[in-house]
């Protein structure tokens, strides 16, 4: 992960005393050791750093601390349990070291996140849709950011692949030590739920928070729906932000407003309560038409290529939290005709034919209903979609997806997304228990031949959306991960029929 430039230094027994632990070394011993850094993962680290060694669902980290040794470390810091698995580095115990991983990093590197109008975003469907806008907002008002998100991690120009939503805590905070080293102003996050629950948001600070929506995903790791609303809702305290942002359009969004204790911003797409909401839109032709009432009364007149209702509820907020953070509306207006909306997020694939073809990271049952929706308004002729379910995630929402499908598409198409350590059979008949399926819809497990399939059938006028994996490069199988981008399969089976 990358580190900024000018490393900090605090010695051990600052990070001991100021976080409780316990050592077994004396308090001048641990004031010789000077920390440069933190890492939770022994390949990420540098010589200086301290190890914090986390115990994971299957190994504890203390059991790579050798390796940390190796590459630079110069403690470790862990519980009881790991304690006892390191060797040769000065240890420090805690009850919770992943309690205190973010914490730890932000004091070493000077709570960077303050120095920086930091924005986090969180909510089931469009964390994504909302944080690549705000970026390009930024970027477009000529103000340098930062973003942290699904697709990819950017410091201005420079672009980093992202292997998770949220990073850890140490890698957020190196990350945004190296935006504010780069005269950075905004830094933009996705907050996943799981993040939250996880704690790798300790020790970050929020000028602002958002919240899209909530829907079923991830019961798996959360059990209920409460459970999941709680995990998000832990991000709107004055521990964590200054000012919350809601859409109040969803159900557990006007929840929320009502219960957290910061200052609320309302957005809604029809609602005139809102501070923020749409006085038009009207989506008759290929550039919608948009009329926007804010804060203060301002009003914003622009047009965007974004389609779909639940885009125009991502544009809001982008619009809403860049207005709040200074830029002009004037510029605002200006910019958005010109952004584009994330990758994989209702990408469209086009090589001149004669009918729509889309792209779509949607893989929950709400966003499945709500893209389906989205383009019918604007499809002359048959709605056809492909879907898959991810293998090892939530089972539950499996039936509610094929549902979906089925219920919004003219013809469905079910196959495989990533089975991972699943039979993609066993998921699929998850997908189709209790439907009827009647030709043209039908199942075909191989993701490939079910997008030629989708592309065969499309005749002048129609739609032909690829859902579930978005802006996904690979498709995992058996631990195996195979090269496989939806967008570049679609555009390969269009030219082949032409």
């Amino acid at each position: 992960m990358m580190r900024p430039f000018n490393s900090p230094s605090l010695s051990l027994a600052k990070i001991a005393n100021s976080f409780g632990a316990q050592s077994s070394i004396s308090e001048s011993d641990l004031a010789a050791i000077v920390i440069n850094g933190a890492s939770h993962n022994d390949s990420g680290v540098v010589p200086g750093d301290l190890f914090i060694a986390i115990a994971g669902a299957h190994r504890h980290g203390a059991e790579f601390a050798q390796n940390a040794k190796q590459a630079g470390a110069v403690a470790v810091l862990t519980d009881q349990a790991g304690a006892k698995l390191v060797k040769g580095l000065p240890v420090l115990v805690v009850d919770n070291p992943r309690l205190l991983a973010g914490r730890i990093a932000a004091m070493l590197y000077g709570e960077p996140m303050r120095d920086l109008n930091s924005i986090a975003i969180t909510g089931t469907n469009g964390k994504t849709t909302v944080t690549t806008l705000l970026h390009q907002l930024f970027e477009g008002a000529d103000r340098d950011s930062g973003l942290i998100g699904t697709v990819e991690t950017r410091i201005g120009s420079e672009v980093i692949s992202s292997k998770r939503t949220t990073p850890e805590a140490t890698d957020i905070q190196a990350l945004a030590a190296v935006m504010r080293e780069r005269h950075l102003r905004h830094l933009v996050i996705e907050a996943s739920s799981h993040a939250l629950q996880l704690h790798r948001l300790e020790g970050a600070h929020f000028a602002i928070a958002g919240f899209t929506n909530l829907t079923q995903d991830h019961l798996d790791f959360h059990g209920d729906m409460e459970n999941y609303f709680a995990a998000k809702a832990a991000l709107f305290n004055y521990s964590m932000a200054e000012v919350a942002f809601i859409n109040i359009d969803d159900h557990y969004g006007a929840r929320l407003a009502s219960l957290t204790e910061l200052p609320v911003i309302s957005l809604s797409r029809s609602n005139p309560k809102a501070i923020w909401h749409y006085i038009e839109i009207d989506a008759h032709a290929k550039r919608v038409q948009l009329k926007i009432r804010g804060a203060g009364g301002i009003l914003i007149e622009t047009t965007t290529t974004l389609r779909g209702g639940y885009n125009f509820d991502n544009l809001l907020m982008a619009i809403a939290i860049a207005t709040e953070s200074g830029v002009d509306p004037v510029d605002i207006a200006a910019i958005v005709p010109k952004i584009s909306g994330a990758a994989g997020r209702l990408e469209e694939v086009t090589l001149g034919q004669n009918f729509n073809a889309f792209v779509d990271y949607a893989h929950t049952p709400d966003a499945v209903s709500n893209v389906l929706k989205s383009v019918r308004e604007f499809t002359s002729g048959k709605v056809i979609a492909v879907l898959g379910c991810g293998g090892d995630r939530d089972a539950t929402k499996r039936p509610l997806m094929g549902k979906a499908l089925l219920e919004n598409a003219d013809i469905a198409i079910f196959t495989s997304d990533n089975p991972r350590s699943e039979d993609p059979s066993a998921i699929l008949d998850a997908m189709v228990s209790g439907l009827k399926i009647a030709k043209p819809s039908q199942v075909v497990n191989d993701r490939a031949s079910a997008i030629e399939c989708a592309a065969a059938l499309a005749s002048p006028g129609d739609t032909v959306i690829i859902l579930g994996k978005g802006h996904e490069l690979g498709q995992e199988i058996k631990g195996e991960v195979l090269e496989f981008d939806d967008r570049l399969i679609l555009a390969q089976k269009i030219e082949a029929k032409r």
